[in-house]
């Protein structure tokens, strides 16, 4: 039975790499979709014709040689094109909007994986976003190592996935130190059990948002 649940949300997903965000992020859809709700899904860097196109740079491991600055500078730019085009209009017409990463992966990939002044990430941050937060940040965590053999068996590997293990190691550690940091958006979800496991994980989270929001106004 459908619901009446009209009040919008920005959700996004967070990993390293083989954390089964895309898989997650179907399961998610699916159910919110069930239950009446109005689902935007999208993706970072990406969603929109011009953040696609920096996607392709980004993950090009032709260019093995760009500069960390530029890859930050990048990642911001196809974010603010993705915010006024597709996020923000989606969060006022009421749409849940469900993201594969945001800025949460900056601080984890160029922050503390490039290790970019975290000062520095904040400035760009303030600029595009001008205070907007997801209403909650879904960490998929799992052991590095069990990640990448993930990762390794979907194919060729993009210009992040031939990183070496000590930067996922970094990248994973500041996720982690993210969600300390922020613990009332922030929910870990242990993606190193099978499938099904995980799953249950969600479907506890998804009943929770669905019983806040028949109990909020609007």
């Amino acid at each position: 039975m459908k619901q009446d649940i009209t009040r919008g949300r920005f959700i996004t997903l967070e990993g390293g790499e083989g954390a089964g965000k895309s898989t997650a992020l179907d399961y998610l859809c699916a159910r919110l979709e069930q239950a009446g709700i109005r689902v935007l899904r999208t993706r970072e860097p990406g969603g929109t014709a011009v953040g696609e196109k920096v996607r392709t740079l980004l993950l090009d491991p032709d260019h093995s040689g760009m500069h960390a600055d530029t890859e930050l500078l990048l990642m911001f730019a196809a974010r603010a094109q993705h915010l006024h085009e597709v996020i923000l209009p989606a969060l006022e017409h009421g749409e849940w909007v469900i993201c594969d990463r945001f800025t949460d992966a900056t601080y984890a990939y160029q922050g503390g994986g490039r290790g970019i002044d975290v000062r520095r990430i904040g400035l760009l941050e303030d600029w595009v976003q001008q205070g907007l937060q997801p209403d909650t940040t879904l960490l998929f965590d799992l052991p590095v190592a069990q990640g990448l053999e993930r990762a390794g068996q979907r194919g060729a590997l993009d210009r992040f996935e031939q990183e070496q293990q000590d930067f996922f190691t970094r990248v994973r550690d500041a996720y982690l130190a993210r969600a300390a940091q922020y613990p009332e958006r922030f929910r870990i979800v242990d993606a190193g059990r099978e499938l099904e496991a995980v799953q249950q994980q969600l479907i506890v989270i998804i009943d929770g948002w669905l019983e806040e929001a028949r109990c909020s106004p609007g």
